[in-house]
């Protein structure tokens, strides 16, 4: 049995989809000769465990077989019952595992009552890539907060902006185009109250054919009065804010010292269900991100156009000294159109 290759079947079917805030999860059911009997995913909150859809499509034929998961049960009382129910309900004697669930209601219980109860479990198969599959809800079940990416258009010298505000379009529509596919995978879009006044954005996915659901809008207010007439409020966004506003949508208090208190509003979004959130707002967010070291990753689009100047840089603030400068690992670098796109993770420091 090439257990590695099953795994990655189950991941595959579990790639995609858009269960937030419950973990993207695939599963396999094999008989008893090894055959594949059922496949199946999890759709969202309240929906069937992919766990229990395959074992309940498999029947009779998971008796005495093999269950292959991307994620470890659950052995508690939800939405839906638990997991090691059904599987020890369903009479298959092996489960291969792809990766622990740091949940604390779960993290190890559900590989222990399975184990307990006799069944051969094999965990941490293909773990890497279980775990690659869904990393936003392993960063929230670890850290509390959502995984933060942070995007900037930018010319090849740094500059995300003129010193008259202007900035469209520094890149190319490729360029763009790849911006959209990044909403396309997030929960939510995040700005600031610079960006809705200078820009009125809708932060829609804009992609021809794309009919998956649209990203959480939020933007995050200042001590100036956010503009009445935008766009965004027909989309009720959410509004973290230092105190009361008078805005359509849902206003989540987080007063910070000299405005929002970021991570308290990141951890007010995460307790919503949005567990991914792209941040395309301007340098003073962007830089105010940075320095709280709230980025977890970065996706930068390098326009083929030198400013030849300063203008307004990717993050606000001073750079003093090369000593404040924070190393990171680039993940990829790409061509994208005439432009390029680097993603880069920061190096703790």
């Amino acid at each position: 049995m090439d257990e590695e290759r099953l795994m990655r079947e189950a991941i595959s079917l579990a790639a995609g989809t858009r269960p937030h805030p419950n973990p993207r999860v695939g599963a396999l059911v094999l008989d008893v000769t090894g055959e594949v009997v059922s496949r199946a995913a999890h759709a969202g909150p309240g929906e069937p465990h992919a766990e229990a859809l395959a074992l309940a499509q498999a029947g009779e034929r998971a008796r005495g077989g093999t269950l292959v998961v991307t994620l470890e049960p659950c052995d508690h009382t939800g939405r839906t019952p638990p997991c090691t129910g059904a599987i020890l309900g369903a009479g298959v004697v092996r489960v291969l595992v792809g990766v622990v669930d740091p949940d604390p209601r779960v993290a190890g219980r559900g590989l222990a009552r399975l184990r307990e109860a006799g069944l051969e479990v094999r965990a941490g198969v293909a773990g890497d890539a279980a775990e690659a599959l869904d990393p936003a809800y392993f960063h929230h079940r670890r850290r509390g907060r959502p995984r933060v990416t942070l995007k900037a258009a930018l010319t090849l010298d740094g500059q995300a902006a003129a010193t008259d505000g202007t900035s469209q379009w520094i890149t190319s529509e490729e360029a763009r185009a790849d911006a959209h596919r990044l909403r396309a995978e997030v929960d939510a879009v995040v700005i600031g109250a610079g960006t809705l006044a200078a820009d009125d954005p809708l932060l829609t996915v804009r992609l021809a054919g794309y009919e998956g659901p649209q990203p959480r809008p939020v933007v995050v207010a200042g001590r100036r009065p956010l503009p009445p007439g935008a766009r965004l409020w027909a989309r009720e966004p959410v509004v973290l804010a230092p105190g009361p506003v008078d805005v359509p949508g849902e206003v989540v208090l987080a007063p910070g010292p000299g405005g929002v208190d970021l991570e308290a509003g990141l951890r007010a979004l995460g307790d919503r269900g949005l567990l991914d959130v792209l941040v395309e707002g301007g340098p003073t967010l962007a830089g105010a991100l940075w320095r709280a070291r709230l980025v977890d990753r970065g996706v930068f689009y390098l326009g083929g156009r030198l400013a030849g100047g300063p203008g307004l840089p990717a993050l606000g603030g001073i750079f003093a000294t090369l000593a404040e400068a924070r190393p990171v690992a680039f993940v990829s670098v790409e061509r994208v159109g005439p432009d390029l796109r680097i993603e880069f993770n920061p190096k703790e420091s």
